[in-house]
């Protein structure tokens, strides 16, 4: 979370995808990362709820496993991106750079759900991109 911060973002966790879902319901967010398997779910629930927002919201998928297939099928079904966990700070700042370069809307949210920290993040977007 302290990759968040450094850009200027004020980052939340949630535990699972009902309430990361719960989340996007009641809040701007422009980016979600989110663990592949989650106790109540998985990221294509969290991404599906990530679609019936107003906002664009970008959703990354984080995974154990390095496997094109898996990369194939959430690249298809709507994901922003998927990267190796644990993520590197590195490979989550590129993600928030990628975001705020997005020229349909900047990020002025951050949710990142990430159950084995039981955690989902929101953070405001300080400054421009």
């Amino acid at each position: 979370m302290q990759v968040l911060t450094r850009q200027g973002l004020d980052p939340i966790s949630a535990s699972n995808a009902s309430e990361a879902k719960e989340t996007l319901q009641q809040e701007r967010v422009g980016l979600v990362f989110c663990d592949r398997h989650l106790a109540d779910g998985s990221y294509r629930d969290v991404l599906k709820a990530a679609r019936s927002c107003r906002e664009k919201v970008r959703l990354v998928v984080t995974s154990k496993r390095a496997d094109w297939d898996e990369y194939l099928e959430a690249m298809r079904l709507g994901a922003f991106d998927v990267i190796a966990s644990p993520c590197r700070p590195t490979d989550v700042e590129w993600m928030v750079i990628q975001a705020k370069r997005d020229d349909r809307t900047r990020p002025q949210e951050l949710l990142s759900v990430a159950e084995r920290q039981g955690s989902v993040a929101r953070a405001a977007a300080g400054g421009t991109a």
